[in-house]
């Protein structure tokens, strides 16, 4: 029997071939790397769901910050864990919050780094909901000044890029308006666009000590069925102002990601979350797989799936393999 002509082999024969027809790179340049800003000096203290990953005083976040710089990481994102909490989340938009003095400090150390705050109140509020509680439920109108507040804090403090992640109607809005305001025009936005009600945080509600008291975030968080759903999302956050779009989680929803990209053509951001995090270093830790050939394999397929950016607790880890490779 006669081969056709094209033998797709010959293109894969050795790694200068292949590099040759790859169609799709992945870069540390690609990669934001998740912080956890935590009260206190002088501590680190582990996530033990998240192999690797801490919960950071300030000056540990310098530190933490230095280093990835030092790999080539051009980006992280800030995540805070108050002192105390209260209804309101009141500490997420206080000139002296965690978050803000990690700002403050980061930009004076490292200017050139880029710096993303996330813009929710899960963290800060006493039952663990991203907006103020009214009548048993979320109040979604009432919630916005709080989130623009905060974004407007983070952003005097420093912030290069403020992602709201709270999914509440209309924050994107809101927060372009307060920033704009107050002469923040050049402060960018990167949406949480479509976030949907996954049982893969769970790994990150323990970091960010962010666990709901009652309830669930079915009622503001996507629906995991939907996809027509997430196009009218990620178009709202668009028509509100958002520079940025956001799919998260990243691996059960690559084709929103996908989708997302072919119909905007917006720069597109996906968050390689905590579940997706602890599976592959318990599997890796349990010798069940190859550690380092999948986190690559992980952020490439998001990469090929269109996210131009990834945030990824593996980001320092992908850093030192892409240098070795």
């Amino acid at each position: 029997m006669q081969f056709p002509a094209y033998r797709p082999r010959r293109l894969r024969k050795n790694e200068k071939v292949r590099q040759l027809v790859q169609e799709t790179t992945l870069s540390v340049k690609n990669l934001i790397y998740p912080l956890f800003i935590g009260p206190g000096s002088h501590t680190a203290r582990p996530v033990s769901s998240m192999p690797g990953v801490t919960q950071l005083s300030v000056d540990r976040a310098v530190v933490e910050c230095r280093e990835a710089a030092a790999l080539g990481i051009p980006a992280v994102i800030l995540f805070g864990i108050p002192e105390k909490k209260d209804a309101t989340g009141s500490e997420a938009y206080s000139d002296h919050g965690v978050v803000q003095q990690a700002l403050r400090a980061i930009k004076q150390t490292l200017p050139e780094l880029i710096v993303v705050t996330d813009v929710c109140l899960c963290e800060y509020t006493d039952h663990g909901h991203c907006g103020i509680i009214k009548n048993g439920g979320v109040d979604n109108d009432g919630t916005l000044e709080l989130l623009a507040k905060e974004a407007l804090s983070h952003a005097q403090a420093g912030a290069d890029i403020i992602a709201p992640s709270d999914m509440m109607d209309g924050r994107v809005g809101a927060i372009r308006r307060v920033l704009d305001s107050n002469g923040f025009d050049q402060v960018a936005i990167m949406a949480y666009a479509a976030k949907y009600a996954s049982g893969f945080y769970g790994p990150f509600r323990e970091a960010a000590d962010s666990t709901p008291q009652f309830g669930d975030r079915r009622s503001y968080q996507m629906d995991p069925a939907n996809g027509d759903e997430a196009m009218r999302e990620v178009e709202l956050d668009i028509q509100e102002g958002a520079d940025i779009v956001m799919v998260k989680p990243a691996l059960a929803y690559l084709d929103i990601i996908y989708r997302v990209k072919q119909e905007f053509g917006y720069p597109v951001a996906a968050y390689n979350v905590s579940g997706e995090y602890s599976m592959i270093k318990a599997a890796g830790m349990n010798g069940w797989i190859d550690e380092e050939r999948i986190i690559l394999e992980v952020l490439l397929s998001i990469r090929r799936a269109g996210a131009d950016m990834i945030l990824s607790y593996f980001a320092k880890d992908a850093a030192r393999l892409l240098q070795d490779k």
